[in-house]
């Protein structure tokens, strides 16, 4: 593990030393995830209500910069600078553009959503996508306070299916997504608030140790 990811790993656990005990599971999830963006494959997150807005704040911070710029090479400039054309649109876009990793939130598409509870079962509306979405060596991220949520739960079982790894954000227990996940962070609490709470830090860790391993300042 870099010196710059580990700091990261390391400032959580002195931040809240009552995430020590789950620090396996924390870098599994990392390795899990560094893994398949460094074979091209993409991160799917789902999650209700307050996981919901947990999901979309993990995306942003993992599609453009979080705590580094991210600054395109001269490389990618003179590409963007031969595909324009106008100087000042291509320096707009070199100067505007940042790297990033490839995340998909599974909880917008309100079209999409209400017609698969309206056609077919509310409860399908992660694992819906995900089978239209998904590919094998991708990973599902999936955020539930209790690790029961149903449509959580199903997305799980259909990443299985394709081939994909399981990750899992959860309460005390691990719920269900515990059996089904290959790596499960149980955060000690059961309260939901409470376990929402420590999502927070654990995610925005994860978050700057894969921006730490893929854009190293």
């Amino acid at each position: 593990m870099q010196t710059a990811v580990k700091a990261h790993l390391d400032g959580l656990f002195q931040r809240y030393s009552l995430l020590a005990d789950i620090r396996h599971d924390i870098v599994s999830t990392f390795e899990i995830s560094a893994g398949a963006f460094r074979n091209g494959k993409r991160l799917f997150v789902c999650g209700n209500g307050g996981s919901a807005a947990d999901s979309e704040h993990i995306v942003g911070e993992l599609i453009k910069g979080f705590l580094s710029p991210r600054r395109l090479s001269a490389e990618a400039g003179d590409s963007i600078a031969e595909a324009c054309d106008a100087a000042d649109a291509a320096q707009y876009l070199r100067d505007n553009l940042q790297y990033g990793l490839p995340a998909i939130s599974l909880t917008g598409h309100p079209s999409l959503a209400t017609a698969v509870a309206n056609d077919t079962a509310g409860d399908m509306v992660f694992a819906q996508q995900l089978f239209a979405l998904g590919r094998e060596g991708d990973v599902l991220l999936g955020l539930s306070t209790s690790g029961n949520a149903r449509n959580v739960y199903l997305a799980a079982l259909v990443a299985r299916t394709l081939g994909m790894s399981v990750l899992a954000l959860t309460g005390a227990g691990g719920g269900r997504m515990r059996s089904v996940a290959d790596a499960c962070v149980c955060v000690p609490e059961t309260e939901t608030f409470l376990v929402q709470e420590l999502h927070l830090p654990v995610y925005h860790a994860l978050c700057a140790m894969l921006e730490a391993e893929f854009f190293p300042e």
